[in-house]
């Protein structure tokens, strides 16, 4: 039988090979994110805190598709190793019908309840209005974004990666070239604005969704599509929703801790939401190639776990803390030394330069710690213990953020409200390092 690379190869080469295409992924979206606030900012900073005040509703049906993706994945794999076509099949079109249950039910939400969302933030009729617009065509047309996570993830399931990567990518560089095109009218197209930037959005996630369908009929062979006779297998949607729930529940966290932040930032200013929403995207082209990293790093622990070879272990996690660190620095120096440069991107005006300036330095602090908190994450998952992972999760966005910048915004001075984020990582770091000694002794007991 012929050794698989995962218990063979060197650490350093293997990390690299399995972490890279899902940093490069990570950066194309991280890139979108940055690029899709950049237009929409040209507009008015009303415009951008409008969109920034979407986006924990963005964040929400990204962890719903998310989340319900990891259960699928999980039942597909087991399926697919236990060589059981049938219950593949069964998983596979099953998934199709809960994914499309979601969307619909999110669609609608979307159409009836944006502008309630939108009034219940800000009396900004202007802000209200355009976020209103935003949300109706963006969740409203969730169903390119439900259908593009469930058949990418279908090809990863089956380890066709390199598919997985031209569908996010397309979808990305879609999103970009539309966005100009259609916020600002060009190529005789009509000037739309907010509204434009929804519908580039949506475009590109229906594109990347079309493709992804069709390489699974085209080149995913492990997997055969057959709704003859379908009847939903609620066995099977049990099995789906046991392991995926949690999976919603830890991505589902950042939408609350978004909509906390937001509502206590306007009562300052709405300059200091846009702020913050620049803030969260600028922040995503630091977080995200670690998040990949991580993606990398987690099956390497988890065979080697099943492996006994606790020394690869170790030596996965110190490489992963290693270049995390590296990752995390870079953006600290960035954060640091050009705050004004990276705000005025987001046409900054002197306002949101004065706010923002601060805050990008207070809240860069605590980007060290947040990648060591993100490598213990992993490492939590990959040894079969999510609970740690949620419950510093939980430490670090919502039991100690909220309640500190609650706190510190009664004090009236709005640079102090940005110490919550420090505040918050050291917390979870030292609850993470905690729970890996605990780890360690486990692994040392191999």
């Amino acid at each position: 039988m012929e050794e698989n690379k995962m218990g063979v190869m060197p650490v350093n080469k293997l990390l690299i090979s399995m972490s890279l295409p899902m940093i490069i992924s990570m950066l194309v979206q991280a890139m979108y994110n940055i690029v899709d606030s950049i237009f929409v900012a040209q507009i008015s900073e009303n415009a951008l805190t409008a969109v920034s005040l979407a986006f924990p509703l963005q964040n929400l049906m990204i962890a719903f598709a998310g989340g319900t993706a990891v259960g699928v994945n999980a039942l597909l794999s087991r399926s697919l190793g236990e060589k059981n076509q049938h219950h593949v099949n069964q998983t596979a079109v099953n998934s199709i019908f809960i994914f499309l249950i979601t969307a619909l039910i999110f669609m609608v939400g979307g159409l009836t309840l944006s502008n309630v969302f939108f009034n219940v933030q800000t009396n900004n009729a202007e802000i209200v209005t355009a976020g209103t617009q935003y949300s109706m065509i963006v969740v409203g047309g969730s169903i390119g974004l439900f259908c593009q996570f469930l058949f990418e993830r279908l090809l990863q399931a089956t380890g066709r990666t390199l598919h997985t990567m031209v569908t996010q990518g397309l979808g990305a560089i879609i999103n970009i070239i539309l966005d100009p095109i259609f916020i600002f009218g060009l190529f005789g197209m009509p000037k739309m604005g907010v509204a434009g930037a929804a519908l580039a959005t949506i475009t590109g996630q229906i594109i990347a969704c079309l493709l992804a369908i069709i390489f699974n009929l085209k080149f995913n062979h492990d997997i055969h599509f057959n709704f003859k006779g379908f009847k939903p297998n609620f066995q099977i949607i049990k099995q789906i929703y046991s392991v995926g729930i949690p999976s919603i529940i830890m991505q589902s966290i950042g939408s609350i801790m978004t909509f906390g932040m937001n509502t206590i930032l306007i009562t300052f200013s709405t300059t200091a939401t846009a702020v913050f929403g620049v803030y969260f995207k600028l922040q995503s082209f630091v977080f995200m190639p670690v998040f990949g990293l991580n993606n990398g790093m987690i099956p390497i622990i988890a065979y080697n776990l099943g492996a006994k070879q606790k020394e690869r272990m170790f030596d996965t996690i110190k490489l992963a803390m290693i270049y995390a660190t590296g990752m995390m620095v870079i953006g600290v120096i960035a954060f640091e030394s050009i705050p004004q440069v990276l705000l005025s991107f987001f046409n900054a005006s002197e306002a949101m330069i004065k706010i923002g300036t601060p805050a990008l330095r207070i809240i860069a602090i605590h980007f060290l710690m947040a990648g060591y908190s993100i490598v213990c994450s992993a490492v939590f998952q990959a040894v079969g213990k999510g609970t740690y992972s949620l419950l510093t999760s939980l430490i670090r966005q919502l039991f100690v953020l909220l309640p500190c910048a609650y706190l510190l915004s009664l004090l009236g001075n709005i640079d102090l409200i940005w110490l919550c984020f420090p505040i918050a990582e050291l917390a979870s770091a030292t609850t993470s390092t905690i729970l890996f000694q605990k780890i360690k002794k486990h692994i040392n007991a191999i």
